[in-house]
Order: structure tokens, then sequence, then C-alpha cells
């Protein structure tokens, strides 16, 4: 299984992502050493790309994501809601396994 730390959260799950905004298309393309990476065509101006990543996993997870750490970097951290530990790592593990 990749090694992408998760933590338990009052309101769900986090999890680490780094974010590649002006991708040709919008992706998740796996672990990337200990984050997820995701890709998404939106630019990186006025929070476009932190909204689609948000999106993204919400559809991937499917739960909602919102982001709670790393607004202007490429490293994020993204709360998962109403999931446990086991069902974002049993949808990490049956993607990328």
């Amino acid at each position: 299984m990749p090694d992408i730390p998760l933590s338990i959260h009052p309101g769900g799950v986090t999890l680490p992502v780094l974010v590649v905004p002006g991708a040709s298309r919008t992706e998740i393309a796996g672990p990337h050493g200990e984050t997820l990476r995701v890709r998404v065509a939106a630019p990186p101006e006025k929070g476009r790309a932190n909204r689609a990543a948000e999106v993204l996993l919400s559809e991937f997870f499917g739960a909602e994501a919102t982001l709670i750490s790393g607004p202007q970097g490429r490293a994020k951290r993204f709360l998962l809601h109403n999931v446990t530990i086991a069902q974002v790592g049993g949808r990490i593990e049956s993607e990328w396994g």
C-alpha cells in the first residue's frame, strides 16, 4: 500500500496532497512520496486550483473535501468529511495498491 500518512480529525480524515495547477487535464495522478499527487487544469490564481482539487477529491473519495492547510503552496492538507481512515486507505489501495 502507498505510504500516505492519513490522520484522524473530528470531522473525518486529513489527507496530504501535492497539487499541480495548470495541468493539461484534471486527474489524480497517484501517490507521490507521502502525498497524493493531484493535477488540475485550473490556474493557481484566486483559489481556482484549490477549488478544483476539492471537487476532484470529493468525487474520488465520495466525501466532501475541504482545504485545511497550504492555500498558497503546492503541498496541501485536505479534510475528507465523515469518512474513516479505513475507507480512505481502502480507496487508495484499490487504485494504486
